[in-house]
């Protein structure tokens, strides 16, 4: 059986019309170029066709011996604009990044602003009744202590009847 044999070289030596001499380099500023065309035509998460929709903050979840520390990135968002609510072993952190007033004229923003949202379900059991939370620096902190842990215990075994 005969294959087909490419002349010119080896792919990786050939350049492709219209492409630089790395396709990934040249797909990945594409794909930049359309997520900004994107966002300028429909706002970027304040756009009437993503209305209602949101996206989430950086954030990082850890864990310690008695709790689990949730830290979430909201420069600029005051207390009043966030919301928390814990169901079960579900933590949500709402809230939104309001547009501020300019003066001037707006030529470029790459900003994230609108409504966003953090889901995080912790792993183990906790203590809904102690649950904190601190806004300090643009980060929200929330402290979920874990439940109390039972020790174990010995059981005696009784005779039956």
């Amino acid at each position: 059986m005969t294959l087909p044999v490419r002349r010119g070289g080896p792919l990786a030596e050939r350049r492709l019309p219209g492409w630089g001499t790395d396709p990934l380099t040249e797909f990945n500023d594409l794909f930049g170029r359309m997520g900004t065309l994107l966002e300028s035509t429909m706002g970027g998460a304040m756009g009437p066709m993503t209305q209602g929709m949101a996206w989430s903050p950086l954030a990082d979840l850890s864990e310690t011996d008695d709790a689990y520390l949730v830290e979430v990135e909201v420069p600029g968002v005051k207390r009043e604009d966030l919301d928390i609510e814990m169901t079960e072993r579900e933590l949500t952190i709402t809230g939104e990044f309001k547009e501020r007033e300019r003066t001037g004229m707006l030529r470029r923003s790459t900003r994230r602003r609108g409504r966003f949202e953090y889901r995080a379900a912790l792993p183990g059991d906790i203590n809904p009744e102690h649950i904190e939370a601190t806004l300090e620096g643009g980060v929200l902190t929330v402290t979920v202590p874990k439940a109390g842990t039972t020790e174990a215990r010995h059981i005696e075994i009784t005779s039956g009847h």
